[in-house]
């Protein structure tokens, strides 16, 4: 099976990513895309990020071998909905979404008997819409396709094979398992890092405005991470609630456990969970997960 005309369906971050990813590696590809938003449409086309913008999700998927849906996890089923009556039956359909169970439901009944295989590139930053994508994106990053028990094995290695050609490095994986790694490799973090601002926020009428004035490099990464887009990130939670909520459960217990050695003034705990901690750091920058410059040192031009 082979990929030669792709359709994004969402231009945001993630879509409009994977187009200029397609141009800037010289890629044999036709791309087109679509987006709910007309203005989104219209910065779109004026970047560049696809080869042409359609003004109906129908038309953007015409003759399309793959299509990717790239909206919020929540809005997957709607915009099924909308490329329905223009899917090729040869097409692929997949996503980008953090939360894989619950998408491949809304899309298995929004497009019955389609080529549904869905997919996650864990890559992203806080910025959302058409000009914060950038054709780097991928590159190093990990791509977890979660296929389902009866997906044709040639659709999931061409799907494969198009995600290695961004220059992701691709994972195959059950869509349940997926979904309770990502509960606490992603999820338990930002619903973390929108606590802890969230609190801030409440008390900066007791502290005089000084959380903000006075934020360390801690604070300051959590800010990162909770100005991240909260349409999206509202739809993961609410479909990844089951893993979520069990991670949580798990958290909540460590957490109330250190709550406990810093009150009875337990430091050999403190330093142990500290240092394990600290060598996790390590084993994700040995790996390629994280370096030392901001944003994995990608340059963010087109």
């Amino acid at each position: 099976m082979s990929i030669t005309r792709v359709a994004i369906i969402g231009l945001g971050l993630l879509g409009g990513s994977i187009g200029l990813a397609v141009k800037a590696r010289g890629l044999a590809i036709a791309t087109t895309g679509w987006d709910l938003d007309a203005a989104v449409r219209e910065r779109a086309a004026a970047r560049g990020l696809v080869g042409e913008v359609h003004e109906s999700a129908e038309d953007a998927v015409a003759h399309a071998d793959l299509v990717i849906l790239c909206v919020p996890v929540g809005a997957m089923g709607d915009a099924a909905r909308r490329i329905a009556p223009g899917l090729a039956p040869h097409a692929i359909v997949s996503d980008v979404g953090s939360s894989k169970a619950a998408v491949a439901e809304a899309l298995a009944a929004a497009l019955p008997g389609a080529c549904i295989i869905p997919a996650h590139p864990v890559a992203g930053t806080e910025q959302s819409g058409p000009e914060a994508g950038f054709a780097t994106l991928f590159a190093g990053r990990w791509c977890i396709i979660t296929p389902p028990e009866d997906a044709d094995p040639a659709a999931v290695e061409a799907l494969s094979e198009f995600w290695t050609a961004l220059g992701s490095k691709v994972e195959l994986m059950d869509a349940a398992h997926h979904d309770l790694v990502l509960a606490v490799t992603s999820h338990i973090p930002h619903l973390i890092a929108y606590t802890i601002v969230g609190t801030a926020s409440d008390l900066e009428d007791v502290t005089q405005s000084e959380v903000i004035k006075y934020s360390a490099g801690g604070f300051r990464d959590f800010t990162r991470i909770a100005a991240s887009d909260p349409v999206m990130w509202r739809d993961v939670f609410l479909t990844n609630k089951g893993a979520v909520l069990e991670m949580l459960g798990r958290f909540t217990e460590d957490l109330t456990a250190l709550q406990r050695a810093i009150r009875s003034g337990d430091g050999d705990t403190l330093f142990d969970l500290f240092t394990r901690t600290r060598a996790i750091r390590r084993q994700v920058v040995e790996q390629g997960q994280d370096d030392e410059r901001p944003d994995f040192g990608r340059e963010h031009g087109a």
